[in-house]
């Protein structure tokens, strides 16, 4: 099944009702493809870029919401968290591929997102989807189901520079 991106708007509502209400955050604009949130609750800011897939892979029947974000909590100590959502649970101890532009990071996954390693390869992973152009995200289902979905990096550095700039990052 291929799925086409859903209107900006329509991710921007469906990123803010996906999230734990404390993370919930105002639009701060829509950059691209791209779109940067960010206020404060409970003394605590939190900023982050989000974005849908142009296309979703997969032979599946059902799946939930998918998309990728990079967060800031500064406070926290946390800087450019790059996140997954599958939109299904993985399988237990499987790997995600996420690759901009042909070069690839494996991350791993618990539950139904996927993460990096450490702040090493966030950092990594930011470069590459500032410098990129294209972003792959291959994971597998417990089901065993194999997914591909394709997201444009178009805005997603104007997008980060805005959360930046929200939650005071340099």
């Amino acid at each position: 099944m291929i799925r086409k991106k859903l209107p900006l708007l329509t991710f921007a509502v469906a990123a803010v009702l996906a999230l734990p209400a404390a993370a919930q955050q105002p639009l701060i604009d829509n950059y691209g493809d791209w779109s940067a949130f960010g206020g404060a609750s409970g003394g605590e800011r939190t900023c982050y870029a989000a974005s849908l897939p142009k296309q979703e892979a997969g032979k599946y029947d059902k799946r939930g919401n998918t998309y990728v974000m990079v967060v800031h909590r500064p406070k926290s100590g946390e800087v450019g968290v790059v996140t997954v959502r599958a939109g299904y649970t993985y399988k237990k101890g499987s790997k995600v591929r996420f690759t901009v532009d042909g070069k690839t990071v494996q991350m791993f996954t618990d539950v139904d997102h996927a993460w990096a390693f450490d702040d090493k390869a966030d950092n990594q992973l930011v470069r590459m989807m500032r410098a990129g152009r294209e972003l792959v995200v291959e994971g597998t289902s417990w089901r065993g189901t194999d997914t591909k979905d394709t997201y444009s990096l178009k805005g997603f550095t104007a997008s980060y520079k805005a959360i930046s700039k929200k939650c005071g990052v340099k």
